[in-house]
């Protein structure tokens, strides 16, 4: 897991740019240059002096915009092994004027010693091809990892899966590969000491307590409740198992083509050992059904699930119940605590906008977000 793949030049993807190359017509050359300006020489240079057959590229969206908010930057070189076709994309923390991304800065590093442990068992991750510690690279480790092909769906199905009967396979794959993940022996995997396997919930509780005191901008009293319930009526954890920490459909990618099937589980950087069921609170946190009111994170990031054909939170969480044998009389607890955690990133993310930490306009909408999840919060805990 420390050299690269021989590989000879490929055309990058199109939504890739290259510098010194003429960037996609469709692309917004103000953002792509924004990108290239955070991308250190070092970094740019590192693999193709080791391969000289890798070019690099800096990888966007599918809208074609690179996000300055985001601490985890995608570079991508197009390559091919002999007989057949690769690309290979590395994960990599780049350092932008936040102090609170800095917790992030090694990260890379425990998410490719978990991918790597999980390369033999049933969870679908992707392959780590090389892991770089040399932090005058980037200024932090970093590790590469292949590219798999497929679709991440966040805003629309794609149109090969778009029928209710796909729909419904892609709510079961995505709690099938959860309990996957959940049902790994950590310890046989060489996980141990990677986490904290008890007290997690008090911790989480404690972090995101403390990290509400920092970011906060205005009083909120429903916060202040949701914590105290929350408290007050911690469940017992189970066993602990690896909990992924930002599960979501939208960090996971399809096949493209039917039947539905789950290819590969991304994102691993907030992964730890802990309580599984936060990773199925948070994910139903993020699933929109067809009658839930509109607006608000878990619309921006779930409204495709309202299309019809998709399973219903209960029927997610009933058939993770049935494929992992957990009790799930505690689910409301967990949803709880996802949408509570959620106020506290988004009020920082807020905090950061109004601040002047940051000019991207999307997160100064979070001042209204923060209050309709915290509603949201309150709905779950107490009815309503």
């Amino acid at each position: 897991m420390n050299t690269f793949s021989n590989a000879a030049n490929l055309p990058l993807p199109r939504w890739a740019y290259v510098p010194g190359e003429t960037a996609d017509a469709e692309a917004d050359h103000d953002t792509l240059w924004q990108a290239k300006a955070l991308v250190p020489p070092r970094f740019r240079d590192y693999v193709p002096a080791r391969h000289p057959a890798l070019r690099y590229g800096i990888a966007l969206n599918d809208a074609g915009y690179f996000w300055e908010s985001h601490e985890v930057l995608e570079a991508v070189w197009a390559a091919a092994p002999q007989g057949g076709r690769e690309r290979i994309l590395l994960r990599a923390c780049i350092q932008i004027a936040s102090a609170n991304l800095k917790l992030r800065m090694q990260k890379p590093r425990a998410a490719a010693r978990l991918l790597g442990a999980l390369a033999s068992t049933a969870a679908r991750v992707p392959a780590v091809l090389a892991v770089c510690d040399d932090e005058r690279v980037i200024g932090c480790p970093f590790y590469v990892m292949e590219r798999v092909e497929g679709e991440v769906i966040v805003w629309e199905t794609p149109a090969a899966l778009d029928a209710p009967e796909q729909r419904q396979r892609i709510g079961e794959q995505l709690i099938d590969a959860l309990v996957e993940i959940h049902a790994v022996d950590w310890r046989a995997a060489g996980l141990e000491g990677f986490g904290k396997p008890d007290g997690y919930l008090q911790r989480q509780l404690r972090r995101f307590g403390g990290l509400w005191d920092l970011n906060k901008t205005r009083e909120i009293p429903a916060v202040e409740r949701i914590g105290a319930w929350l408290s007050e009526h911690t469940p017992e954890s189970g066993p602990a198992t690896i909990v992924h920490g930002d599960y979501r459909l939208g960090n996971t990618m399809f096949a493209p083509a039917p039947p539905a099937r789950l290819v590969t589980v991304l994102d691993w950087e907030m992964a730890t050992i802990g309580d599984p069921l936060a990773d199925l609170g948070y994910m139903c946190m993020f699933w929109t059904e067809a009658y839930d009111p509109e607006g608000g994170l878990r619309e921006h990031l779930g409204k495709v699930t309202r299309a019809e054909g998709f399973s219903t939170r209960a029927e997610l969480i009933a058939r993770y119940e049935e494929r992992s044998g957990r009790s799930m009389r505690e689910m409301r607890w967990y949803t709880t605590l996802a949408l509570w955690k959620s106020v506290v990133f988004m009020e920082g993310n807020y905090k950061r906008a109004i601040s002047g930490a940051t000019d991207d306009p999307y997160l100064k909408q979070f001042g209204a977000g923060v209050l309709e999840l915290a509603r949201q919060a309150e709905e779950v805990a107490f009815g309503g």
